[in-house]
Order: C-alpha cells, then sequence, then structure tokens
C-alpha cells in the first residue's frame, strides 16, 4: 500500500469526501464488509452528498455464522485462522467483489473489546483487507489502542485511508 494519506491527521468526513472524489473521478464503485466497526464506514461514506454515485454497498457480518452465510467465507478459514485474522479478512474483501458491481472493497475484523482480547489477540488487533476487481486482495494488521469506540475509530479511519491508497495508485 502506498503511504498517501497521513489517517492520523485527517477527520473521518474530510477523508471519506476525498474517498468519494478519487472513486467518482475513476469511476470506480466501493463495497465494504464490516465486522467490528458494525457499518460505521458505510456511515462514514454515506454521510458526503452524492455517495450514491460511487458507493454500491455494505455487509456487516458481525458473527462468524453471517461470515459464512453472507459473504461465503470458508468455515474452515474460520476454524482453523478465526475471524480475526488475514486469511478471513480477505475472504471477506473478494467476496464482497463478486456479490456486488463495486469496483474497490474494503473488508475489516478485530477485537475492539473492552473484552474478547488474548494474548496471542489482544483488544485492539484489527484486520484490514482492500480488493479491486481483477486484482488479488490484500491485508494489513493494525494495533490500535483506547477505548473500543477510539479502537473503532481508528479502523474506520485506517479503512478509508487504504481505499484512498488503493484508488490513488
Amino acid at each position: 500500500m502506498h503511504a498517501s494519506v497521513n489517517t492520523q491527521k485527517c477527520g473521518l468526513y474530510t477523508l471519506a469526501e476525498r474517498v468519494g472524489a478519487l472513486l467518482e473521478t475513476r469511476h470506480y464503485t466501493l463495497a465494504t464488509a464490516e465486522s467490528c466497526t458494525g457499518g460505521w464506514i458505510a456511515q462514514a461514506v454515506t454521510a458526503i452528498p452524492g455517495s450514491s454515485h460511487w458507493f454500491e454497498r455494505g455487509f456487516v457480518t458481525y458473527s462468524n455464522r453471517a461470515k459464512e452465510e453472507m459473504l461465503g467465507v470458508r468455515h474452515a478459514t474460520l476454524e482453523q485462522f478465526g475471524a480475526v485474522s488475514e486469511q478471513t479478512v480477505t475472504e471477506m474483501a473478494a467476496a464482497v467483489l463478486t456479490l456486488s458491481d463495486a469496483d474497490v472493497s474494503v473488508a475489516v475484523s478485530g477485537i475492539a473489546g473492552p473484552s474478547g482480547g488474548s494474548n496471542t489477540r489482544p483488544v485492539g488487533l484489527i484486520w484490514l483487507a482492500w480488493a479491486m476487481k481483477g486484482e488479488p486482495p490484500f491485508a494489513t494488521c493494525h494495533r490500535f489502542s483506547g477505548d473500543r469506540q477510539q479502537i473503532r475509530y481508528q479502523a474506520v479511519v485506517a479503512a478509508l485511508g487504504g481505499v484512498v491508497n488503493v484508488v490513488d495508485s
């Protein structure tokens, strides 16, 4: 991923506007697959007037069952690697492109806390993946800090920053 967006100093609305402008300029559409952010990425982009021109749809797949049923994430992937893994988010990102007419996708799964963490998967561990039609998805792992709301916010900002980087590369 190209580091063209400093996501720590960019307001969420401004970042979502930038996502929309880039997508619209390139005649791309975006779709999302969200777990720990619960639709916040979709909410951020649909807060932008005219987003219907470039936002196609969002999937909120909080449970493993929803990931399997709605996105076709393989049960074996969830069993072997868990929901918070590179393998799961890359399957999510790829599935969104298959299940929609979108050109770009972003997927997120993580542990926002305050509970649910472990030594190997601590609170704040977030996996994000992006995909473009015709290209394989790729993922990044983040370790965010703060309370549940702060962790989720940071995940949304990182997700949108990644969309900018993918589309602008």
